[in-house]
């Protein structure tokens, strides 16, 4: 099997790392400390057509392949893992959701938006007593003629307090059996009546992106706000889930490479019997090993 990368592949993999190394590397530990998003990278994660790499030029996306989505995310986790969340969570999330399962007139009014980067988007799916176990949300959404009525609270909902747009999943018949077909899909905007949002302070890490929660009481959602049929939300959710895996795989990949990258200098740099620890064959065969799994997880992910 063939795994070279092409040449838009080379060109999109170069400009990613030279973004990430000029633009977020010189910053990214003062927003660290600061628990602050840097919306000045977003922005131009924007300007250069990233939030949108693998959208369809049609709906306002740079219409790149998967690899090259993976390849922004291993260098945008090699300087800093809040880089990649925005990838996994506006693209991979949500703007490859709404490209699956959204109505024509769904992407042109949000995914087109979001491709240019013009517009933010998160995914609310976990809740304080629900994550892994989708089946178990709380929040519902009743339908009241032209609206839905969605109440609840959704919990470590990455870019809570900076998207404009939540990919919003509730219980449209709590009653269902079994409960998961009970779950429909909604758009909820930022400036809906009802809606409102915070950061979780104190993180041990992504300290640079915002990671907090989504309240919603009585919000009216208007039906055309549904993406999919009602009782479809967890198989929507689940197909958003595995776009975003991808993206997390292809991540860890360039944290693994950025570890390698920080072993080696150092071994390179620290003395001891005279000599360059990476002189000696225990440091060699552990760096050889890291290289080894570098390898190994980036096949994984092209």
């Amino acid at each position: 099997m063939n795994f070279s990368l092409t040449a838009e592949h080379e060109m999109t993999r170069q400009m990613v790392r030279e973004f990430a190394a000029r633009e977020a590397a010189p910053t990214i530990k003062e927003h660290d400390r600061a628990h602050q998003v840097n919306l000045d990278l977003l922005h131009r994660m924007a300007d250069l057509g990233i939030l949108g790499i693998c959208i369809p030029a049609r709906y306002g996306g740079a219409g790149m392949d998967y690899v090259c989505l993976g390849l922004a995310c291993e260098e945008l986790e090699r300087v800093d893992s809040s880089l990649r969340v925005v990838m996994s969570v506006h693209v991979g999330l949500n703007s490859l959701g709404l490209l699956q399962w959204g109505a024509e007139e769904q992407k042109q009014r949000w995914l087109v938006p979001q491709a240019r980067g013009d517009r933010y988007a998160a995914y609310a799916l976990s809740e304080p007593g629900a994550g892994s176990d989708v089946a178990a949300i709380a929040a519902t959404a009743r339908r009241e003629g032209d609206v839905y009525v969605l109440n609840g609270e959704k919990m470590w909902i990455s870019l809570a307090t900076v998207a404009h747009n939540f990919f919003v999943f509730a219980k449209t018949d709590p009653r269902a059996d079994p409960p998961h077909q009970g779950i429909s899909a909604f758009v909820v905007e930022r400036d809906m009546p009802g809606v409102t949002t915070g950061d979780i302070h104190g993180k041990l890490g992504v300290r640079a992106g915002s990671t907090g929660w989504v309240n919603m009481a009585d919000v009216a959602v208007p039906v055309e706000n549904r993406i999919g049929e009602e009782g479809e939300g967890f198989k929507i959710a689940m197909s958003c889930l595995d776009n975003g895996r991808y993206t997390v795989a292809a991540g860890a990949t360039g944290l693994i490479r950025a570890c390698l990258e920080a072993s080696v200098k150092y071994a390179r740099e620290r003395y001891t019997f005279g000599r360059e620890i990476g002189r000696h064959q225990l440091i060699q065969q552990m760096i050889s090993h890291m290289a080894r799994d570098y390898e190994m997880a980036r096949l994984l992910y092209l």
